[in-house]
């Protein structure tokens, strides 16, 4: 079974993969990509038959967790599916394909626009690289109902995209609300993180849109708990990542000598995957993740014993108060590759 609701520019592989004289190419899709990796696969093969094409099957996180790590001894390009480069030195050639989701825009949007009190004025768009490519045409149907649209450009980011590590676009947009256009809620999670603005979650692939106060309570209620939770360790384990692109070593050290400093005992742990199960054998009461932001809040209730983010650290030790909460990012800059 295949979705195809993706732009894969198979022609744009194939010109690299000649261009370069590739032989050994892996294609690197994020989870909910894979589904149609098979017949990606497939069509490339039959353009190209004499080169040999690799599905990596591992989990893909974003451009922060690129294939070219693991197989840049054998593979001469890798093609990453879905996400914008990051300013990463890789190994090995990669060809980022963004994926554009053929979904229709207009429906959603208007969906939220009917939704909007009637005092509002001012709109903030943020969207994901899957959509990007429609920024024109969701300004133009929300200018056309009479509001004003506010984007900004991130660090590291196009004007007007969020990543679910990276929502500096959004953070100095003086709105009234921001529609978010997507699916899933962790990036409209973020976004009402860092602006404590109204979000509407307009998404293309069911046509409608959603409030998401109801599920922004219910997480920050979560958050609370773990926090509260975690007021009574007295050791704590620091992940850190392999990954390139979300290796955050100074942070980790940083974490342990503050950990430290307060009268606890720290260990750092480095991952290449992170799981559950993975952590057992450890005798630690909490852990704190430097590593993908979203692990410790999308996969909160795996996890036995707390999971925190760094800024949550802080609100532990007595750093920072519960009112500054907000959501940790990963923001990597040129200097930094």
């Amino acid at each position: 079974m295949s979705t195809l609701d993706y732009d894969y520019k198979f022609d744009v592989i194939i010109d690299k993969i000649r261009e370069i004289n590739a032989q050994n190419i892996i294609l690197q899709f994020p989870e909910g990509l894979k589904i149609d990796a098979v017949h990606v696969s497939n069509t490339l093969q039959e353009s190209v038959p004499n080169v040999n094409i690799i599905i990596d099957a591992d989990p893909c996180f974003g451009a922060c967790d690129l294939a070219d790590v693991k197989v840049n001894k054998h593979i001469d390009l890798v093609v990453h599916f879905a996400h914008t480069p990051l300013p990463i030195k890789t190994d090995c050639p990669v060809l980022f394909i963004e994926a554009h989701s053929t979904a229709d825009v207009e429906a959603p949007i208007l969906d939220a626009l009917s939704k909007l009190r009637a005092d509002v004025k001012t709109v903030g768009l943020v969207t994901t690289t899957q959509h990007i490519h429609k920024l024109d045409e969701m300004i133009d149907l929300i200018e056309s109902s009479g509001y004003n649209v506010k984007l900004d450009n991130g660090k590291g980011t196009s004007k007007g995209q969020v990543l679910g590590c990276n929502f500096t676009s959004i953070k100095n947009l003086d709105v009234d609300v921001i529609i978010y256009v997507g699916s899933g809620d962790f990036h409209a999670l973020g976004v009402k993180l860092f602006t404590q603005k109204p979000v509407i979650l307009a998404d293309p692939f069911i046509g409608k849109s959603r409030d998401i106060e109801e599920f922004y309570d219910r997480i920050i209620r979560v958050r609370f708990a773990r926090i509260t939770k975690a007021s009574s360790a007295k050791s704590f384990g620091i992940i850190m990542s392999s990954k390139k692109g979300q290796l955050r070593f100074d942070l980790a050290l940083h974490l342990k000598k503050l950990i430290k400093e307060h009268g606890f005992d720290a260990q750092i742990l480095n991952m290449d995957y992170i799981s559950p199960d993975l952590l057992l054998p450890y005798d630690l009461d909490a852990f704190v993740m430097t590593a993908c932001p979203r692990i410790a809040i999308d996969d909160s209730a795996m996890y036995k014993k707390p999971v925190l983010t760094p800024d949550e650290l802080e609100i532990v030790l007595g750093l920072r108060d519960w009112e500054d909460y907000q959501m940790d990012e990963i923001v990597i800059h040129d200097e930094q590759i």
